[in-house]
């Protein structure tokens, strides 16, 4: 593994190429860290910091990308914590459903940690082929698994905001107010300028479709990036977040319906978005179903402890 290549911008770009194919094919199909914006906000925030804990492989059919995997190994990351695991995205288009053997064959092939990864509850077959090398559900993730929710674009309620309020966008707001934003939306210690012009330099980021609510008196209080994908007419939110200053005035739904209506100026006619779906965490997943969208599929933890040895597993 430590010998594979750096995930790049390049690979990224690939990456989200199969994306869009697969999105078209099979929607259900699609980790929630394998869409196109999920793709383009990971690698933007992130490579600067921690690129170099990342590991590709990339698998083609002639010249076109028929699957891939990104790890993540295990590192420090720049908050001084710890990241003891491996984590693994990755995709491979249905009609090269065999390459998952080699997918596995090939993350198991890193350091003597304990090996996770998300796949999504409708697949089937590649569900069935994980188990069959060894990984199971991850017990540490049974209330913090994801779901993806979709709605089209055709009929969007007004957003209206609190007296004094206001929608802005990153290109007008600027870097900072866009980096403070999602800051105090998600109280993050890592992120910062840097991470946001990794955002801004990364396909298809539009600083119109990011977009944000300011208070009167100046602070953003909520933001959101919309992720257009122009091959689908298909868009997605990641991240969305508010200001813990400003929760419960209706500004997070406010945004989301203006997000939905800029989303379908630019083309698209559906709009999808990522939230936990276990019971114990119903504010964004109800926030989401508030303006229309509905679950349409989930994700599915997999771990495979370190200590599990290969004269451990079953062939199924």
């Amino acid at each position: 593994m430590e010998d594979s290549a750096v995930v790049t911008a390049e690979d990224v770009r690939l990456m989200q190429g199969l994306a869009e194919k697969v999105t078209a094919l099979r929607l259900e199909l699609v980790n929630s860290d394998a869409s196109v914006g999920e793709l383009a906000w990971i690698w933007g925030k992130g490579h600067a910091k921690i690129g170099a804990s990342w590991r590709r492989e990339l698998w083609f059919a002639g010249r076109d990308l028929v699957a891939w995997g990104w790890v993540t190994l295990p590192h420090r990351r720049p908050n001084g914590q710890e990241i003891t695991q491996a984590s693994l995205a990755y995709q491979v288009h249905p009609d090269h459903a065999e390459l998952v053997d080699e997918v596995i064959a090939w993350y198991d092939r890193g350091p003597a940690v304990d090996r996770t990864l998300l796949a999504q509850a409708a697949d089937d077959v590649g569900r069935q082929r994980w188990g069959a090398h060894g990984y199971v559900t991850d017990p540490a993730a049974l209330d913090d698994w994801t779901q993806l929710n979709v709605r089209d674009l055709d009929d969007i309620e007004k957003p209206v905001l609190p007296t004094g309020f206001r929608f802005r966008n990153a290109d007008g707001a600027g870097s900072a107010a866009a980096v403070r934003a999602h800051v105090d939306a998600w109280g993050s210690t890592i992120y910062d300028a840097e991470s946001y012009e990794g955002v801004r330099q990364t396909w298809p980021y539009r600083g119109d479709l990011h977009v944000l609510v300011e208070a009167p008196d100046g602070t953003m209080a909520a933001s959101a990036i919309i992720w257009l994908d122009e091959a689908n007419k298909t868009a997605e939110f990641e991240p969305v977040g508010t200001h813990p200053g400003y929760r419960r005035l209706g500004l997070g739904r406010a945004l989301l319906l203006h997000g939905m209506g800029l989303a379908r100026e630019a083309g698209a006619n559906h709009m999808t978005v990522v939230c936990l779906g276990a019971a114990a965490h119903p504010k964004a997943r109800g926030l989401y179903y508030s303006v229309g969208f509905r679950k349409f599929s989930q994700d599915v933890s997999l771990i495979k402890p370190a200590a599990a040895r290969p004269d451990d597993l079953r062939e199924t």
